[in-house]
């Protein structure tokens, strides 16, 4: 059967099927142009699950924004989302990045992982396409001095300063054990912490190294058991932060893990097991219960993809739509348009108000301490800049 297609959208649906595989087409596609979005997360390996809620956050709002039938311009479009691995690797991630300047699209949101973002904008910066992280945390990421990067999460330089206080504050500690998974996030976690932590009043009596890839603590943990620490903390995500934290209770160290926000999600449950009760870990944002928006888009998700949120759903769908609000008050789909009004955003989303200071991090942001209560992540905690 012949298809009866709009001669100038042609070439749109040429490309959408080389970018995104054999897809179903809304109905109008035949008289809308086709914008893709870039979309670069983990989707698999250690921190899949990560990579798939922010994903499905991202897949969620351009279904949307697509059955409000978008107009651009004066000029009805259908947004595309092209959905890449960057399996948390630095190398991948850049080839990622290549492949969608390569290939036209609009803007991306990615990546997760600060090692992953960090090298990843340069490659953006070179080809003037907006690059929004929903989870980078790395204070590196917008202090390169690259126009294109913009994040919708706090910073460690905030986050790390704010598990300290808890630490110090709330819990006390004196005597304090640091461990990070040489990441530029957990390192960059760590450093920060550590800085806050000294400033405070605080005594690092241990600082070590692991990897990513990491699964068996008992050497580090003997030697941290050693040291008498009052509170121990760990900047890594989530599938080394398990591990860790449960082997720790079997070696009898029954103090206080702190972690950041990579070790902040659900999948710490079933890694942890019992010893999930000492961990205190923080978010780079507010709790999705007390997010403006929070209630309404966690029902949407949930009745969409029959699972709960895990971490980042809710900043990655805010991101998908900051990109079309610039669209819409650029008036264009243009790379060049869209960058040019992201400084001037002032965007009301699930998360709250999102404006951006002048290296593109959040004019205000709220980190959330949590504890482990009856298998449920509690707010213990709200710091505010």
């Amino acid at each position: 059967m012949r298809l009866n297609v709009h001669p100038i959208c042609y070439r749109h649906l040429a490309g959408l099927l080389v970018v995104s595989g054999v897809t179903a087409l809304p109905a109008t596609f035949a008289f809308a142009d086709v914008i893709v979005i870039g979309h670069a997360a983990p989707l698999t390996g250690q921190l899949a699950n990560i990579g798939k809620d922010s994903e499905n956050a991202a897949r969620l709002a351009v279904d949307e924004i697509n059955a409000q039938r978008l107009t651009i311009g004066g000029k009805q479009v259908t947004l595309k989302l092209d959905s890449q691995d960057d399996a948390a690797d630095p190398r991948v991630g850049t080839q990622v990045a290549q492949k969608f300047v390569d290939e036209g699209v609009v803007a991306v949101v990615g990546d997760i992982n600060s090692g992953v973002s960090i090298p990843a904008s340069r490659i953006y910066s070179e080809a003037g396409v907006v690059q929004i992280s929903p989870a980078s945390t790395n204070p590196q990421y917008t202090l390169q001095g690259y126009k294109t990067a913009f994040r919708l999460v706090a910073t460690d330089a905030m986050q790390g300063p704010a598990l300290a206080r808890y630490a110090i504050g709330e819990l006390h500690a004196k005597r304090i054990a640091v461990v990070d998974d040489s990441t530029a996030y957990g390192q960059g976690l760590a450093d920060q912490f550590e800085k806050a932590a000294r400033a405070a009043g605080g005594t690092i009596i241990a600082r070590d190294a692991t990897n990513d890839k990491a699964t068996d603590f008992r050497a580090i943990l003997t030697k941290v058991k050693g040291s008498r620490p009052d509170v121990i903390m760990y900047g890594g995500s989530d599938a080394t932060a398990g591990p860790l934290v449960k082997q720790a209770a079997n070696l009898g160290i029954k103090v206080s893990i702190l972690a950041g926000d990579g070790a902040c999600t659900d999948k710490m449950l079933s890694l942890s097991g019992d010893a999930i009760t000492n961990l205190v870990c923080s978010e780079a944002g507010l709790a999705i219960t007390r997010m403006p928006r929070g209630a309404a888009f966690e029902k949407r998700y949930v009745e969409t993809y029959k699972t709960a949120i895990d971490a980042y759903a809710p900043f990655t769908y805010d991101a998908v739509h900051v990109i079309v609000d610039a669209m819409k008050r650029a008036g264009s789909t243009d790379r060049a348009k869209i960058l040019a009004a992201m400084p001037t955003t002032k965007y009301d989303g699930v998360t709250g108000p999102i404006a951006f200071d002048t290296h593109g991090d959040l004019s205000s942001a709220a980190i959330t301490i949590y504890r482990f209560k009856d298998g449920k992540k509690t707010v213990a905690d709200v710091i505010r800049n």
